[in-house]
């Protein structure tokens, strides 16, 4: 194994990670992105993808856990961790004979995070499962879409990813601030129900003071408002409004030169809504989206040109925040957030472990 790289937030401390796909290697890079030392326990005779952004800033150590070679060899390197992040199914580590009885008797300032969708408990918590299945039964994916259409999944960017990934991020830096207080490890159940109840957190604040209807599309935020919603630009291209304070929208009213139109003067009104969005509509169909970036780009009207993956690391405003990398080819969002005093170290190809 390689030497660890220095600096960044997290140096000094040591996590390892068992292999898997999607949130748990997520919250692994996150942690290797601030300069913690993350080794990857992986099966004997894989080679990382170079193109896998999730992979990054690893070290690799190959066991065969079916083994008692193998099982040792991993007990013995993760008693000398602060942490150790899996993402199998209930009841797998321990079948194993690394679940956390063992492993904090091993070492009992071990952190032990556990990342599954359905969480270690619950009638569903031994049952397979994705992204949509999780934030399905949480009431997020009941949110997303358009009035009259079905939901529709927002990729798996809640789920795994913020409601696990993040989730399980913080939940480790939390058990290890309260290990290195206490002496004390335990364990984290992170999963992504619960992680995507919390992120709607806001949402359900909403509904309680009587501000967000159990509908979709019929809200401020969900495209329910002509102010906050894309629009198509004459080429074909989009663009994204979020004018919800007056003084934005009475912005977008002055450019669009809808300033002083009675129709427009109650921004929430529900009578005329549909109207208000057609003429919107037909404003932006109007330009190209680059003549709408000339025209509304950095001002306070709350607007951004709908880039693409190609575009996206090309915009002035990523460019000069270096808001993405290149790693052997393969283009790939920067670390974040940034921190003024120990800055993230420059991350790893996979392919450099």
């Amino acid at each position: 194994m390689s030497q660890s790289v220095s600096g960044g937030a997290l140096e000094g401390l040591r996590i390892i990670e068992m292999e898997g796909i999607g949130p748990g290697p997520f919250a692994g890079m996150m942690l290797a992105d601030h300069g913690a030392e993350v080794i990857r326990i992986a099966r004997k005779g894989t080679r990382p993808d170079p193109a896998d952004v999730l992979a990054r800033s690893r070290r690799r150590v190959e066991l065969d856990l079916k083994t008692d070679e193998g099982r040792q060899l991993a007990r013995e390197l993760i008693a000398t961790a602060d942490g150790v992040i899996e993402g199998y199914r209930p009841g797998v580590m321990e079948r194993l004979g690394l679940g956390p009885d063992v492993l904090l008797n091993d070492n009992p300032r071990l952190v032990y995070g556990r990342m599954t969708g359905w969480g270690q408990e619950g009638p569903l918590a031994k049952a397979a499962g994705h992204d949509i299945n999780y934030i399905a039964i949480t009431g997020a994916l009941n949110a997303f879409g358009r009035a009259g259409e079905k939901p529709t999944p927002p990729i798996n960017m809640v789920g795994d990813f913020g409601g696990g990934g993040m989730m399980m991020a913080f939940g480790m830096l939390a058990g290890i601030l309260s290990a290195q207080r206490t002496g004390k490890g335990q364990v984290i159940d992170c999963a992504m129900t619960d992680g995507a109840s919390l992120l709607m957190g806001m949402i359900w604040g909403f509904r309680g003071q009587g501000l967000w209807k159990d509908e979709r599309g019929v809200n401020y935020l969900d495209t329910g408002a002509p102010y906050y919603d894309t629009y198509e630009t004459s080429d074909g291209q989009h663009v994204a409004i979020g004018s919800i304070e007056k003084p934005f929208y009475n912005k977008l009213l002055e450019v669009t030169g809808l300033k002083g139109d009675a129709l427009f003067e109650d921004q929430d009104g529900v009578d005329g809504i549909e109207q208000r969005r057609a003429i919107l509509t037909d404003i932006f169909r109007s330009k190209t989206r680059a003549e709408w970036c000339a025209l509304l780009e950095g001002t306070d009207a709350c607007f951004a040109p709908v880039l693409s993956f190609t575009e996206a690391p090309q915009h002035p405003h990523n460019v000069q925040r270096k808001a993405f990398i290149e790693l052997n080819g393969v283009v790939q969002p920067a670390p974040a957030p940034r921190f003024s005093a120990t800055p993230a170290p420059q991350p790893r190809a996979p392919d450099d472990v």
